[in-house]
């Protein structure tokens, strides 16, 4: 092989969409200009004290330093079977089903790594997150991209694609609350989803990262509370939202047995599990107290009420998103021909705004952005001050 020819994985992924908005958000912060960055889902709180304080007491202990466990360490899978029990009724085996990740994104990838084999067929939302799509493409899976307009639409269009596959899928994946629609879903649909899947020996990978991340009265569910929802899903959570600790890195992978088996040994070849401080420190976060959680949660709703009113009275009319940290806006009427990539850059350039092109969550996301709750109140107001101004102009 050539040293110059591009190498097989690397291959199989398309170009970045993303790379063009942020190229040119770099070049304008280079010139000094204030960008507004509702593009990244980027959490901009601190981490609560109790965590950072449990993280800085474990670090001055010297044993600490040493490596730690690619499963996780005990103290902490049993922290988060209590929270899996807490929160959902769900009673899960720390010893066997449960993997503590190093964020739910490398959990993902590296269960797409376990359970994919060469052509195997994977069926996966559009739009949807990029790791639920590349993680199986780097892996050597195919994807079947199923559109998601709705939940409702998803789950039909799963069973159309299963019947219209040349072989049998096999995994199906699963985001609610969704990133980057922002989606809910309730028990129900978990039971629908799950029914569909052991009559086809489908496994479900659900992505619960934006769980604790909701504005109604009713908390999102999760798939394991579904009767024998084990027998054949897993789901993959995440600390990064709920307790503004995405550059900790901590997650977790649990359920099925088997799965759970497999993503142990992948790992078990690839990585020491996160810095052994860190863990302890997600021990502190799951147990309590949990009124930061509370105060996390509230903090994104006034954004998100700020956001949709001061964006809607700037012109454009943007859904009030029912969890996550994000707002899934299609393109106002006069600039949809435009798309999704060109839209963004006209923004960070005339407004000073920066978003995320759909396009870059799948060819169904064109004609969309999304919009993170990731500034404080008055730079939103400030955003949709900036907005007012473009869109008056033209």
């Amino acid at each position: 092989m050539s040293t110059q020819e591009e190498f097989h994985r690397i291959k199989q992924l398309p170009p970045y969409v993303f790379e063009e908005v942020n190229k040119l958000k770099a070049q304008l912060r280079a010139e000094k200009r204030d960008i507004i960055d509702l593009g990244m889902g980027n959490p901009d709180m601190p981490t609560p004290a109790h965590i950072v304080d449990k993280l800085c007491e474990t670090a001055r202990n010297p044993k600490a330093h040493r490596y730690s466990a690619s499963r996780g360490i005990i103290g902490l899978r049993r922290a988060m079977a209590r929270y899996y029990e807490r929160r959902f009724n769900v009673k899960l085996n720390p010893e066997t089903e449960i993997v503590a990740t190093i964020g739910s994104k490398e959990g993902f990838a590296n269960l797409a790594q376990a359970i994919t084999g060469p052509g195997d067929v994977i069926l996966a939302p559009n739009p949807a997150y990029p790791i639920h799509a590349f993680g199986f493409i780097i892996a050597g899976g195919v994807i079947m991209p199923v559109p998601a307009p709705s939940p409702e639409e998803y789950l039909s269009g799963l069973s159309e694609a299963i019947g219209r596959a040349h072989v049998k899928p096999r995994a199906m994946v699963l985001n609610y609350p969704s990133n980057p629609t922002a989606q809910t879903v309730g028990l129900d649909f978990y039971k629908d989803a799950v029914a569909l899947a052991k009559k086809h020996d489908i496994i479900i990978l659900s992505d619960l990262a934006y769980g604790e991340i909701y504005f109604g009265d009713t908390p999102p569910p999760s798939i394991l509370e579904v009767d024998g929802a084990k027998d054949i899903a897993v789901e993959i959570n995440s600390l990064s939202k709920t307790f503004a600790m995405a550059g900790w890195r901590v997650g977790m992978a649990v359920g099925n047995e088997r799965l759970i088996n497999a993503l142990a040994r992948v790992k078990s070849y690839l990585d020491y599990g996160a810095f052994t401080p860190i863990q302890v420190a997600a021990v502190a976060a799951l147990d309590g107290p949990w009124e930061c959680v509370e105060e996390i949660r509230a903090i994104y709703k006034r954004r998100r009420d700020v956001l949709v009113e001061s964006f809607t009275a700037a012109g454009w009319n943007v859904p009030s998103p029912e969890a996550s940290m994000f707002a899934w806006a299609a393109i106002p009427e006069k600039y949809r021909s435009m798309g999704s990539v060109e839209f963004a850059k006209m923004l960070m350039e005339r407004a000073d705004v920066a978003v995320a092109p759909g396009l870059g969550f799948g060819d169904d996301g064109e004609g969309f952005v999304r919009i993170g709750l990731v500034e404080n109140q008055q730079r939103i107001r400030q955003a949709a001050r900036n907005l007012k101004k473009v869109f008056q102009g033209n």
